[in-house]
């Protein structure tokens, strides 16, 4: 007897979203989901203690208010600019639920965070990708789909690479929807966009805590837009999105944002030193603006890299569209593991090399 499906259409014939690997029975050195390798602020520690001790019984703030005043003065913004999600995967949830109907379409280039299509699939969306040309510019054809919302990682990953905001700006101003500017990995570059919210009365920015901040484990985020779009997502949002933990670390965070930048400085040399080192073996590294470097592989190949380093207790990012078949991405570790890494590394390159 068959078993009938209870689910949407959409949601029957969708894959899912896969996170990167979370293996257990190891102690791995994780270079492959873009996490910090540094602590978050001792504040941060600070603040988690004291609500642990708190009101835990109590509801949070259902607008997180004291976070988005602090957002907003980060930004020289108003907090009716700003909104906070549960990650900033919440924002991209909110921002289709409130733009996206059933068969509507949304646009993006590629290769980028795979993320985007699962939700649109999920709301019953059309994607509609743009390949990115080989200097990963912004694709000449991404204003022309007749998106309701388009969506930018800057920088982008899986490639690290980077898009000036002008160029960001010209792209809204040629669209008729929504400009999604994900700007998970922003602190690591030497710009962003958030400017373009008062210029742009299409442009949603978005960041999020896990990556510069530390607080990948908190799932938390933000959004930035004009008043009228932060009032009508607000909308759609869940009750209480984000927790007393997740907001008490947020707060206490903004509040020692020269540890942040101490710790991006140290990756971003870091990052240099990795890249220079896969030059010299042979990679061709794609110039980075985030935590990790992306680096084509010819010997070895990108998964005979990946299981030999797992073998050796690292982990790497590989991936299985055909596009990005001889590619890897390798977040940066501690100064100590990035130079174990790149020993490693050598002796793979040199054990394939005839």
């Amino acid at each position: 007897m068959t078993t009938p499906s209870y689910f949407r259409p959409c949601i029957e014939r969708m894959a899912g979203y896969v996170p990167g690997r979370q293996p257990r029975g190891r102690d791995y050195v994780k270079l492959n989901a873009n996490e910090n390798p540094f602590p978050p602020s001792p504040k941060v520690a600070e603040a988690l203690h004291e609500a642990v001790n708190s009101v835990l019984r109590l509801y949070p703030d259902a607008m997180a208010t004291e976070l988005r005043e602090k957002i907003a003065q980060l930004h020289g913004l108003s907090a009716d600019n700003v909104l906070v999600g549960n990650g900033s995967d919440d924002l991209l949830t909110m921002i289709l639920r409130s733009f996206v109907g059933e068969g509507e379409g949304v646009a993006a280039p590629r290769p980028t965070y795979p993320l985007y299509e699962v939700l649109v699939e999920i709301q019953n969306g059309t994607m509609q990708w743009v390949d990115f040309p080989p200097d990963f510019s912004l694709p000449a054809g991404l204003a022309d789909t007749g998106a309701k919302v388009t969506f930018v990682a800057n920088p982008n990953s899986p490639s690290g690479t980077w898009v000036e905001p002008e160029a960001v700006a010209e792209l809204a101003g040629r669209l008729d929807g929504i400009l999604v500017v994900d700007e998970a990995y922003v602190d690591f570059a030497h710009g962003d966009c958030v400017s373009l919210v008062g210029r742009c009365p299409n442009v949603i920015v978005l960041r999020t805590f896990s990556k510069s901040f530390s607080l990948a484990g908190l799932r938390l985020g933000y959004g930035l837009a004009s008043p009228e779009i932060i009032e009508g997502m607000v909308k759609v949002k869940d009750s209480y999105n984000v927790n007393r933990f997740a907001i008490a670390a947020g707060v206490a965070a903004l509040g020692d944002i020269e540890y942040m930048r101490a710790n991006v400085a140290t990756i971003r040399a870091e990052r240099s030193r990795v890249a220079s080192a896969l030059s010299e073996m042979g990679f061709a590294v794609l110039p980075s603006h985030t935590n990790f470097v992306a680096a084509r592989c010819t010997v070895p190949t990108a998964k005979a890299l990946g299981a030999g380093l797992e073998e050796r207790g690292f982990l790497i990012r590989t991936f299985g569209d055909p596009r990005l078949d001889d590619w890897v991405r390798i977040s940066m570790g501690t100064p100590e593991q990035n130079g174990v890494l790149l020993a490693e590394i050598q002796r793979l390159v040199e054990a394939q090399r005839p």
